[in-house]
């Protein structure tokens, strides 16, 4: 057994000083019991924690350490801005390399206006979607994570979903009541709102990839028809691609699917590792943000030289196309060799995986736990999403059962609290909760994705058999 006495000393001290001791609730380990464990350093692909125990680490910061940990490109990098500077509060040629970069590599992205986390640049996105159209209704998926906008607070997922509060005390009845909640992956709700509402909708806000209840894909038939209605009807079309964003394909899953939304939010990779969002879209859209505009937008410390730094050095290695490569096929391997594994001791999972994100969902009899798994590749706007598909005893197949919120949180979360600390305890991370989502880094190499799957044989066998 690991010894985690000092962590669990740091972490008493912290429940005397911050709320919950932890200055995120993502960070809690509500989903899986226990208490968190206190973080000392990275390295590479690996997080050392203060007892001195060493992991394998698949959570990433949630998203944004994709070349893993002290990458040597960005310390330089970063090691080099620190003797200039750290924040100036005027324009800066380091805001405009950055944006360069993300406009060249994102199609949907003439203009971008860059801001300090994933939460402002949604709200941003949101305001500018209004202004532009004069409108005031917006549409949210259920189980979609948008930030913790008070208009968007609403049957969220990330944390929200993992501790049993879809709605948070302090958000008005008036600040959600032009907000219209919809199920994710749903056509003919989708279809049903924009002929009854459309000409009221400001916006339409989705992860196109969700990365909050788990990750779990948006379905062509679902997204293609969203990119239509919004269209007819004059709508913004928002992709919220915080999580996604260079993650889900190398410009992201609006490339990956072959859909151009109107605006789309971004953060994690782009900051790799320090605190950055941003929002960009159509320059027609974007040119109504002030001082062009009139739709208002502010920020102290947005582009601040060292997160762009930090991007600038993080997207240029990332976006060699061995790097990408090999990152996305790493982790299909682990995909597949979970997939492998489970099937072998006779546990029922579907697991969802495109790009470098991927979740394990541990599925009860409500899903039919009598099914067995097995990978597919899944063609989608000339990229490849990696599936599960179920058979059951029989023989025949049925379709992906995780489409949404509903099925999600239908999920064994014991089963997977289990597997969380079993695997823990064997020197591998894993996100504490069945509803986030695995990050895979370009520092983990295929021999220690080969570990993982190991170690994860023996704990399927231990937990079942």
């Amino acid at each position: 057994m690991l010894s985690h006495e000092r962590s669990q000393a740091v972490f008493f001290e912290a429940k005397k000083l911050i709320p919950g001791g932890v200055n995120s609730p993502a960070r809690a380990f509500g989903a899986v019991g226990g208490e968190p464990i206190v973080m000392h350093r990275g390295e590479g692909a690996y997080l050392i924690d203060v007892d001195g125990n060493r992991y394998l680490d698949y959570v990433q910061s949630w998203g944004p350490m994709i070349l893993g940990y002290g990458h040597p490109a960005v310390i330089a990098a970063l090691q080099s801005q620190l003797q200039s500077g750290t924040s100036f509060g005027t324009p800066t040629e380091l805001e405009n390399e950055l944006a360069k970069i993300i406009i060249d590599n994102v199609p949907s992205i003439e203009k971008i206006r860059f801001v300090n986390s994933g939460t402002e640049a949604a709200m941003s996105a949101i305001r500018l979607a209004r202004g532009y159209t004069g409108r005031t209704k917006i549409v949210k998926f259920i189980g979609n994570y948008h930030g913790h906008v008070d208009s968007l607070l609403v049957a969220a997922g990330s944390s929200a979903a993992t501790l049993g509060v879809p709605n948070s005390p302090g958000v008005t009845p008036g600040s959600i009541q032009d907000t219209i909640l919809l199920p994710y992956n749903d056509v003919d709700a989708l279809k049903e709102t924009f002929e009854k509402s459309g000409s009221k909708i400001a916006a339409v806000i989705v992860e196109p990839v969700a990365g909050n209840m788990g990750c779990v894909i948006g379905s062509s038939n679902f997204l293609y028809e969203l990119r239509h209605l919004t269209q007819a009807s004059g709508t913004v079309l928002i992709f919220d691609e915080v999580l996604s964003g260079f993650r889900a394909g190398k410009a992201g899953a609006g490339q990956r699917f072959s859909i151009t939304p109107d605006l789309t939010t971004l953060g994690k990779v782009i900051g790799g590792g320090l605190p950055v969002g941003a929002y960009g879209g159509k320059a027609e859209i974007m040119d109504n943000v002030l001082p062009v505009g009139k739709v208002f937008q502010a920020g102290t410390l947005s582009g601040n030289p060292l997160a762009m730094t930090a991007g600038i050095a993080t997207l240029k290695t990332l976006l060699q196309p061995k790097v990408f490569a090999a990152l996305e096929r790493h982790t299909a391997m682990l995909a597949e060799g979970f997939e492998d594994e489970a099937r072998a001791a006779g546990v029922p999972i579907q697991i969802e995986q495109i790009g470098s994100m991927m979740t394990l969902f541990f599925l009860t009899d409500t899903h039919d736990s009598s099914a067995k798994y097995r990978i597919e590749n899944v063609s989608f706007g000339g990229g490849k999403v990696t599936r599960s598909t179920a058979t059951s005893s029989s023989g025949s197949a049925f379709s992906v059962k995780i489409t949404d919120w509903k099925t999600a949180s239908e999920c064994d979360t014991q089963q997977y609290a289990k597997f969380f600390w079993a695997m823990l305890e064997r020197g591998f991370y894993f996100p504490c909760s069945q509803f986030e989502t695995f990050f895979v880094s370009a520092a983990i190499t295929e021999n220690e994705i080969k570990k993982t799957v190991e170690a994860a044989r023996e704990v399927f066998k231990s937990m079942f058999n």
